[in-house]
C-alpha cells in the first residue's frame, strides 16, 4: 500500500483490515488509535462497519500500509499463526526495542516508531530468525 493516495473505498477497507490486524495483536483501542492516528470515534465507526475511514489523510493511509506490511512480514516469517499474532506483543531485547514490545513502540504514536518497527520486523525474515518456528 505505497505510492499514491487511496480512493474512499480503499481507505475504508484498509482501515478495517488494519484494525482487525491490530486487534489480533491484542492491542487496546487506545493503542490502535495511536498507531493509526485516528480518533476513538473513527475507531468505533470502523469497528461497527459504519463506513468510517473514507476521509483519511496521507499520513493515516501510510500508517495503514505499514500495518499491512508488518502483518505480511510476520506471516512470511512465522509458520505458526500464534506467533504471527503474538510477536508484536512479545518483549524484545534487541538494541532497537530495548526490552519493550513492538506494540509498545508502535503505540507511541509517531510515524518514525511505526516505520522503524516495520523495518525491524521485515528484517526478521531476511536474517532467518524464525525459520524453525512453527
Amino acid at each position: 500500500m505505497g505510492g499514491g493516495r487511496f480512493n474512499q473505498e480503499q481507505s475504508s477497507v484498509g482501515l478495517k483490515v488494519a484494525l482487525r490486524i491490530i486487534a489480533g495483536w491484542q492491542a487496546s483501542p487506545t493503542q490502535a488509535c495511536r498507531i493509526l492516528r485516528i480518533s476513538h470515534s473513527t475507531y468505533r465507526r470502523a469497528s461497527q462497519d459504519c463506513g468510517a475511514g473514507r476521509r483519511l489523510d496521507q499520513d493515516q493511509q501510510q500508517r495503514i500500509g505499514l500495518v499491512l506490511s508488518i502483518h505480511a512480514s510476520l506471516r512470511t516469517t512465522f509458520a505458526n499463526q500464534a506467533n504471527v499474532k503474538g510477536f508484536p506483543g512479545f518483549i524484545n531485547e534487541n538494541e532497537f526495542f530495548e526490552g519493550r514490545s513492538p506494540l509498545e513502540i508502535m503505540a507511541q504514536g509517531d510515524m518514525i516508531s511505526l516505520y522503524e518497527t516495520c523495518k525491524r520486523i521485515d528484517q526478521l525474515q531476511r536474517i532467518g530468525v524464525a525459520q524453525g518456528s512453527s
